[in-house]
């Protein structure tokens, strides 16, 4: 299993009760999104179900966004590939900024961002979400988010090695 299919199972193990669809629905959005990380079809076709869909509350567009993201990794046209990275940027932005508390949004853009080529220059929010989730995790302020994600979100940021070694305790304490 790649680091990316491990980010994006992370990335959807988001709690049922936070969003407007009904928990069949995430379930299902949820298994479509492992399936799109390594197929292009499977991205197409939830991306223009979401985008059609009702639902527009800001995790929703977490989840557009983070399609915007797989878009761009299954172009073979470097112009679509910045295309659908500058779009998937813009549309987290929007979500987090109707939600900024949001821990699972600041994780999506997170884990996005910390795979995206910096080069591109729309890895500029890693340091303010780092810290907005050690400061989840500084105050055990998980809302809605459920144990296993938590775990999981501790994880990444340990393994991502962006964090400094006082927040790399911070996150031990919820890995294990």
């Amino acid at each position: 299993m790649t680091k990316l299919t491990v980010t994006f199972l992370l990335v959807f193990g988001v709690s049922a009760a936070y969003g407007q669809m009904n928990g069949r629905q995430l379930q299902s959005v949820k298994a479509s999104m492992v399936r799109a990380i390594t197929s292009s079809a499977v991205t197409d076709s939830l991306y223009k179900a979401l985008l059609k869909g009702s639902h527009k509350d800001p995790l929703t567009q977490g989840y557009i966004a983070s399609l915007e993201a797989l878009k761009a990794k299954h172009a073979w046209n470097p112009y679509n590939k910045v295309k659908y990275a500058s779009k998937s940027t813009k549309t987290m932005e929007a979500a987090i900024k109707a939600d900024p508390a949001s821990l699972e949004l600041r994780f999506m853009r997170f884990s996005v961002q910390h795979y995206m080529p910096s080069f591109l220059g729309l890895s500029k929010e890693l340091d303010a979400d780092r810290k907005e989730i050690v400061k989840h995790y500084r105050n055990k302020s998980f809302r809605k988010t459920d144990d296993e994600l938590v775990r999981n979100i501790a994880r990444f940021m340990i393994e991502s090695k962006r964090c400094t070694q006082s927040e790399e305790e911070i996150f031990r304490k919820f890995a294990a």
